[in-house]
């Protein structure tokens, strides 16, 4: 991540280790795989039918009051974040062309944690925020208004077979900027990875319209997937709605590059945690090798063993040749249960970073050309390690958040099963699932506090 600008108090990614623990790490591991294994077995008894299979069912929603409805779809209210977007991403921009190459200057706070952690919370409480703001988005708009185009429309149609691969290979970028690059925390990697971004970004959305930034802004494509477990919703109808977050999650279209995507964001998370443990600095270090390779080539590791093992584990079943879904369709058409193990993890593990490190951010943000000014009136701020020196309620967090969002995700993966699966195989056939997602549980828990 980034050496040297977290405060002095808090570390890279905050206290709660296994020395912090109420109870031993084996056994935080072993409770938390019971509370996975007991959980299923109160579904199968419980949940018999599928619940989130009919789409003028539960995931319709409630309708939001009309007063929140008018204001929300109004064209005033769209702009009004565009515009927020654009000044937010000014003024980063003028601290990244023109402010100095420090580890103080607000661009690696912004871009490592306010942008990528904290898209978490933003697009879990309000759903597609990262769409709503997006600056590429706003320039597209704006060069198809001046243009007389359409924005939602490109040169030509976007490639259904290629679905959302864009997008992982973009977060597979960032990803390793962000854990394996050595110099991330200078600005010249981050103008030139942005720089990239924005182009690739514009151009595609000028040849495949704005369905080029659904499937390949690897931020949008993000907060999108994270928005599937916020409570908000639209019908099909454009309607906003209130929806259950499981509800709403069963809604995710189950596309190509589904599992890559998920498999990036849950496999690089599982690799930061395990790049700095003893073993693996020993490791490399034996080896006496190219450090950034070796980097590279476990980031891709953890990457592929989470899509392989998740796809192998989903395909272990049978399906009903004449009713069923294909076999092969399988793994995406359960993907979306991942989507709340990853919101765990990112909690786990970036929980106390985003909360200090983010307040520092904030205070840097007042000070964009690292001159002494208050420009923002928030130079003043202090940073409040509460998270820091609390370590046990810390370290309580972050089991709660990987054992809840694996139970969550075996309560999708579960309904989803029984509408999929032949009656005779709608409990045996979820085993494989359950097994690897016992093995994340147990491994995500390992890699947090026991490594």
């Amino acid at each position: 991540m980034l050496p040297g600008i977290v405060g002095p108090v808090a570390p890279m990614h905050g206290l709660g280790g296994a020395k912090d623990l109420p109870v031993p790490a084996s056994l935080a591991i072993a409770g938390g795989t019971a509370a996975l294994i007991v959980s299923f077995c109160v579904l199968v008894l419980a949940w018999r039918k599928p619940r989130y299979a009919d789409p003028a069912g539960p995931r319709a929603g409630r309708p939001v009051p009309a007063g929140i409805a008018r204001v929300v779809d109004s064209d005033a209210w769209a702009w009004l974040l565009r515009l927020l977007g654009v000044l937010v991403t000014g003024w980063f921009v003028w601290a990244l062309v023109a402010g100095p190459d420090l580890v103080t200057n607000p661009v690696f706070g912004s871009f490592y944690v306010l942008l990528w952690v904290g898209i978490v919370p933003a697009s879990v409480l309000f759903g597609r925020i990262f769409r709503a703001m997006s600056p590429v988005r706003t320039l597209n708009l704006l060069f198809a208004k001046a243009t007389g185009g359409d924005p939602g429309r490109g040169v030509t149609a976007y490639p259904a077979w290629l679905g959302r691969w864009p997008a992982a290979i973009g977060l597979f970028a960032f990803v390793w900027l962000e854990l394996v690059d050595p110099h991330s925390a200078y600005l010249g990697p981050v103008r030139t990875w942005l720089a990239a971004y924005f182009a690739v970004m514009l151009i595609g959305a000028a040849v495949f319209g704005d369905t080029w930034l659904s499937m390949a802004d690897p931020f949008e494509a993000y907060s999108d997937l994270l928005a599937k477990l916020s409570p908000w919703a639209r019908r099909s109808d454009g309607t906003l709605v209130f929806r259950s977050p499981l509800a709403n999650l069963a809604t995710l279209p189950p596309g190509p590059g589904l599992v890559a995507t998920v498999a990036v964001l849950f496999g690089s998370t599982a690799f930061d945690s395990y790049k700095d443990t003893t073993r693996w600095v020993r490791f490399v270090n034996d080896l006496n090798g190219n450090v950034q390779l070796l980097n590279t080539a476990a980031l891709l590791g953890f990457c592929a063993v989470i899509g392989v093992s998740f796809t192998i584990a989903t395909r272990t079943t049978s399906v009903d040749p004449e009713t069923g879904p294909e076999h092969r369709a399988l793994p995406r058409l359960l993907a979306h249960s991942v989507v709340p193990i990853i919101v765990g993890y990112m909690t786990a593990h970036y929980l106390s970073y985003f909360v200090e490190q983010g307040q520092m951010t904030l205070i840097q943000l007042s000070d964009p050309m690292v001159k002494g000014q208050n420009m923002l009136g928030t130079a003043n701020w202090s940073v409040n390690y509460w998270l820091s020196y609390h370590p046990t309620a810390l370290a309580d967090i972050k089991v709660l958040a990987v054992v809840c969002g694996h139970i969550v995700g075996v309560v999708a993966a579960h309904d989803r099963a029984l509408e999929l699966l032949p009656k005779r195989h709608q409990v045996v056939g979820q085993l494989g699932l359950l097994l690897i997602m016992v093995a994340y549980t147990a491994t995500g828990l390992y890699l947090l506090f026991g490594s």
